[in-house]
């Protein structure tokens, strides 16, 4: 047997069931237990700012809420126009986290909870 024989006798890959692999991934889309934790998450905290972020490849536009001492929570919304309709409505300033990224209080939030600090 040559070499080039054994290039040319491999046997065939199947494809999963299923069809064809696109290479694209299913996004989970908003439903009302998002919108229901968001009105709930808003209306316990005070100092709330929203932050937009857009669709990714594995996540549809999700809204980041950044409370006062840097709690925070982040959910799927429909849109981006929702999200900041959203936060206009309960009086929360919106931003698009692509542009201004997230505040450092959020990260020094993270770092505590991570530490065992309260």
């Amino acid at each position: 047997m040559g070499l080039m024989d054994r290039f040319r006798r491999r046997p065939k890959m199947r494809r999963p069931s299923g069809g064809a692999r696109t290479g694209s991934t299913t996004v989970r889309a908003s439903d009302r237990i998002d919108e229901q934790h968001l009105h709930t998450w808003v209306g316990a905290r005070r100092g709330v700012e929203g932050f937009v972020e857009p669709r990714t490849a594995v996540s549809d536009v999700t809204l980041l809420l950044v409370a006062h001492d840097g709690e925070w929570t982040r959910r799927r919304v429909p849109s981006v126009q929702w999200a900041h309709q959203f936060c206009n409505k309960h009086h929360v300033p919106s931003y698009d986290a692509a542009v201004v990224g997230i505040p450092q209080r959020m990260r020094d939030y993270n770092r505590r909870k991570k530490a065992g600090e309260p």
